[in-house]
């Protein structure tokens, strides 16, 4: 099936929020904390963009939640394009092989920074009044043998993020990925799949939600490829994905800290359930794009393209360029320019070096996955060949 531009470029921002969700944290924790004591500025603004949708540019919990529902819809695509269950064999067997290499390359690049004492996180914290939530990060002395096993097994087994703390999604970009892989090969040309989709979605509803995203996702990706008449249906009547995105992209922008937002937009909805205005956000924003080609069209436009190309490396290198670069940049710089004009640059520059960073690694070491696949592909074949 032909790439899907769009869904790329989706992805790809939704990395590109991760990054900026971090960066906001470091510097602006007001933002998220929605407490006076927290802010840098008088007015208090940042609380105020908080409340807002405004916030949706930097909620990390919003951007992983697109990220997962995305990953979920991309997952089976060319199965159920063509119906070849080999895809989905080959697509599994190839998952862990897909995002292992990436995930030990940064690791190994943060075991490094930390041996050589770069991360400045704790000392900028107290400065930038984010030391609940920025000042704990890598704080202990490197192992290399914990770090590969964080990097090998850990992450994918536990959830294992100690030294590369956005590592916690890999359970469900993984496991999450083989149970979809399941579901299509046993049950993917059944009638009756929605009811075991729907029980896959109440099941993960009640045990781990990020589960529900992926899923999902796996669901809408079916109704999209096989449901014809359903989607012809869905695109002629356009204000139905215009209010799906509209209310997706509302629901996506809760604030991420889930407090009483009684006298703002968000003020109707109980603050207990922020995970699931996010999965739903972002299921709605997807089912919107589906249905509506301008958009489908903008999501796919260059800048956006590449945002998906690197948004792997994106999502796994930005943080210790934060931890390390943006400190550093921000300790030099701040009592000569001021607090506010040193965040801006520092944000300036950090993004230009987290996007060089991303571009090389895409180009230069996400291939390894492809050689590695291909060698096990090999190695097996000739021990095949060997016992016939």
């Amino acid at each position: 099936m032909k790439k899907l531009d769009y869904i790329n470029g989706l992805k790809g921002i939704g990395a590109l929020m991760v990054y900026f969700c971090h960066f906001v944290f470091a510097f602006y924790y007001g933002a998220y904390s929605l407490l006076p004591e927290s802010c840098h500025t008088a007015s208090q603004i940042e609380i105020s963009i908080g409340k807002s949708p405004l916030n949706l540019f930097y909620s990390g919990n919003g951007a992983v939640c697109l990220f997962l529902v995305f990953s979920g819809f991309v997952l089976c695509l060319s199965y159920f394009a063509g119906r070849d269950r080999k895809r989905l064999g080959a697509g599994a067997w190839k998952r862990y092989f897909r995002l292992m290499p990436m995930i030990l390359a940064a690791n190994i690049l943060i075991y490094v920074l930390m041996r050589l004492g770069l991360y400045r996180n704790a000392e900028t914290a107290v400065l930038t009044k984010s030391e609940a939530w920025f000042a704990g990060f890598n704080q202990f002395a490197p192992d290399f043998l914990k770090m590969l096993y964080e990097s090998l097994i850990g992450c994918f087994l536990q959830g294992s993020n100690d030294y590369n703390g956005v590592l916690w999604t890999i359970p469900y970009l993984f496991w999450g990925a083989l149970v979809v892989y399941l579901a299509a090969y046993l049950v993917g040309e059944n009638r009756l799949r929605y009811i075991v989709y729907a029980v896959m979605i109440l099941v993960s509803l009640t045990t781990d939600i990020y589960f529900t995203a992926v899923f999902l996702g796996f669901a809408v990706s079916d109704f999209f490829c096989t449901q014809k008449k359903g989607m012809e249906l869905w695109k002629k009547y356009r204000a139905l994905p215009i209010l799906s995105f509209v209310l997706g992209l509302y629901l996506l922008s809760y604030p991420s800290i889930g407090s009483d937002m009684t006298g703002t937009i968000y003020g109707i909805l109980p603050p207990a359930y922020t995970v699931i205005y996010h999965v739903a956000g972002a299921v709605g924003l997807l089912a919107g794009v589906l249905g509506l080609g301008s958009l489908q069209r903008f999501f796919g436009a260059k800048p956006f393209r590449f945002l998906g190309d690197v948004s792997y490396s994106l999502y796994l290198l930005h943080f210790p360029v934060i931890a390390t670069f943006s400190c550093w940049f921000f300790l030099g710089l701040h009592e000569s320019l001021g607090y506010h004009l040193t965040a801006g640059l520092d944000f300036l520059c950090t993004t230009a070096l987290v996007l060089l960073l991303s571009s090389l690694s895409r180009r230069y070491l996400e291939p390894v996955s492809g050689y590695l696949e291909q060698g096990i592909r090999r190695l097996a074949s000739g021990r095949k060949g060997e016992k016939a």
